[in-house]
């Protein structure tokens, strides 16, 4: 059994979460529930859960806040956290550069299936806690760019500088980084999602396979139907459509 705590200041929506969650997960054994920051310390040192299913505002403070104070008495945090939001945009921003989950409210049960299914692949391996202390570091900041990015693999998480992508590129329904000085990183996500992460961090979708960052854009050559030459010395094909929009950016920069 995978075990797990509720914290949500709402007793209808913790409620809700056990009917979602026995339909949809009877395998996962809810430990014990808590409706603000000091119980949800408590009953997270109590319980020790497998998951934390994690409201990010609470009457005495915020979700963030519990995290933020088992990392200074723990050194880091023992459980994985799935977050529940009800809006707060630039949250669920910083969530998805740190490879975290999270469920929008009301909750979809399409969507939490989805990230039942990913908390059965990995809460009995330890990955570390880099991503939960990459996502605290952003919301303390409350920067307006993103500096890192967690990526999450078969194998593990793993931090990048978002500086250091050079481009992405389609592969049916993962997404292959190619990264200054490392090897390339195969994600299990779609280059839509990451063209909608990174849209604003100086990345431009030029063909439906691939999103470059147009600071290692090394030329546009227009002959042969168009292709944009890379640092890394790829070639990449530019879409008809495309074309336009990258030599308005081009003179821009």
């Amino acid at each position: 059994m995978i075990t797990a705590l509720l914290i949500d200041d709402d007793n209808n929506l913790r409620n809700g979460m056990k009917s979602l969650l026995a339909r949809y997960a009877p395998e996962i054994d809810i430990v014990g529930e808590a409706d603000s920051v000091k119980t949800a310390i408590t009953a997270i040192e109590q319980h020790r859960p497998d998951v934390v299913f994690l409201d990010i505002q609470l009457g005495d403070g915020t979700g963030f806040d519990i995290l933020e104070q088992l990392a200074q008495k723990h050194g880091n945090i023992a459980q994985h956290v799935v977050f529940i939001t009800a809006h707060e945009q630039y949250a669920v921003k910083a969530f998805r550069f740190s490879a975290l989950d999270y469920l929008l409210k009301p909750v979809d049960p399409e969507d939490l299936e989805k990230v039942l299914d990913k908390i059965k692949k990995i809460v009995t391996t330890n990955d570390g806690f880099a991503h939960i202390d990459l996502l605290l570091e952003n919301i303390r900041k409350k920067v307006d760019k993103f500096k890192r990015i967690a990526l999450s693999t078969s194998d593990g998480i793993h931090l990048f500088e978002v500086s250091d992508i050079i481009r992405l590129e389609s592969q049916d329904n993962y997404t292959k980084f190619y990264i200054k000085n490392s090897k390339p990183v195969l994600i299990a996500k779609t280059l839509k999602e990451y063209e909608d992460m990174l849209g604003e961090e100086g990345f431009e979708r030029i063909h439906q396979s691939h999103l470059i960052n147009l600071a290692y854009l090394k030329s546009y050559i227009k002959k042969d139907g168009g292709y944009a030459i890379m640092a890394d010395n790829s070639h990449l094909p530019i879409s008809q459509r495309k074309k336009e929009r990258l030599q308005e950016l081009l003179k821009s920069l």
